[in-house]
């Protein structure tokens, strides 16, 4: 992907999706590309300075850089901050503002605080500056009422007991991509969205069958 190559922006979320499903396809039947991206992958795959889920492992890189030349972003970036949680590839929560403030589509982000600490009112939204229409636009405003509501509070190791504006704030950027930006997250949830929906295991119930 050229760096000299101007991307457009998409009016709407239908649009954006649309794009991005034509940079894979773009990408998937561009053999020179795939190719420079095999090779590139083989360099951080020997690097001891990529997390250890990339060290020696060209798969992983591989994935990683095609990743990051379809998001326009450094495979630095991607490899950082994309994690395998329960399964699943997912962000890290500090990566939501950072692929926001990157993707070209606005400026001046900043984390906006309502309410009063402690209350059920408390809460975080995130606003930033439409760069094609100057206008400022809002984010969903996550509440400490939410947080309650969704369960998230209760959960078995949760960080919300203990670090409650660190994941307000994580929420925030999180809910403004998915509904300002949805290509940015390329699909992927955030490492906290999935702790946060993860179901309990069923309890097991043991029935004799003796007399």
């Amino acid at each position: 992907m050229s760096d000299n190559t101007q991307m457009m922006i998409p009016e709407n979320n239908t649009e954006m999706m649309e794009m991005v499903n034509t940079q894979v396809a773009n990408i998937m039947t561009n053999t020179q590309a795939l190719n420079q991206i095999h090779k590139i992958s083989k360099f951080y795959a020997a690097s001891t300075m990529v997390p250890e889920n990339y060290q020696g492992n060209h798969a992983n890189c591989f994935l990683a850089c095609e990743l990051s030349s379809r998001m326009n972003v450094s495979p630095v970036l991607v490899m950082q901050n994309l994690y395998i949680v329960r399964g699943k590839p997912s962000w890290s929560g500090q990566a939501c503002k950072a692929l926001i403030d990157g993707c070209g589509r606005f400026s001046e982000s900043e984390f906006v605080f309502v309410g009063e600490q402690g209350k059920d009112d408390w809460g975080c939204f995130l606003q930033a500056r439409n760069n094609k229409t100057g206008k400022i636009v809002k984010g969903t405003t996550v509440t400490w009422s939410m947080v309650k509501s969704e369960g998230w509070l209760n959960k078995s190791g949760s960080k919300w007991a203990t670090m409650p504006e660190l994941m307000i704030k994580y929420r925030a950027a999180a809910f403004f991509a998915r509904t300002e930006c949805p290509e940015v997250l390329m699909g992927y949830q955030t490492a906290e969205e999935i702790e946060d929906v993860v179901k309990p295991e069923p309890e097991k119930i043991k029935i004799s069958l003796d007399g």
